[in-house]
């Protein structure tokens, strides 16, 4: 088992200035993004990044929530509410209350597939086809080992988790 503090995340302004993303981890095969797990910080209203041919789960972790305009649709991501959405579609999005803290799962939906749900405890074993990655939402523990809120756990083996939390469970297409 290991844990990703997020004294550890890559943090980085977005391009429109209005927020960070620390990224957790990622995966590329031939220079191209297979997937992607990070904490976006939304501090004004406006534009998405695009993400021309793959998929978004959004989760938001802290905050009321977001509205996001897409062009034929509004999309309402609330607190703990995971939100998947095309990352071709030109999404703006307004916080509801204040900012916002989401968790994103950005994947090439033609290589992997994804799911994230969330959990007050948790208790997974090993597979051979699922990636599990667990991403805290509150001090808790992992096997016993204390991880600090928004830490990541990522395992090959079983891991209990005491604590509220996202699973996110990739597989190979």
């Amino acid at each position: 088992m290991r844990i990703i503090p997020p004294s550890d995340f890559k943090t980085m302004p977005w391009k429109n200035s209005g927020g960070i993303t620390h990224e957790i981890l990622k995966e590329e095969r031939d220079d191209k993004l297979l997937w992607r797990l990070s904490i976006a910080e939304v501090a004004s209203d406006g534009p998405f990044s695009l993400f021309p041919s793959l998929s978004r789960i959004l989760t938001v972790i802290e905050g009321e929530g977001l509205v996001l305009q897409a062009p034929d649709r509004e999309l309402r991501a609330l607190p703990l509410s995971p939100l998947a959405f095309s990352g071709d579609l030109p999404i703006s999005g307004k916080r509801i209350g204040g900012d916002v803290r989401d968790f994103n799962v950005i994947f090439n939906a033609n290589v992997v597939a994804a799911d994230v749900t969330v959990h007050d405890r948790l208790k997974v074993t090993t597979s051979n086809d699922v990636t599990r990655f667990i991403l805290a939402l509150e001090n808790g523990t992992a096997n016993g080992q204390n991880i600090s809120a928004q830490s990541l756990v990522v395992s090959d083996g079983p891991v209990e988790i005491a604590g509220l939390c996202l699973l996110v469970a990739l597989r190979n297409r």
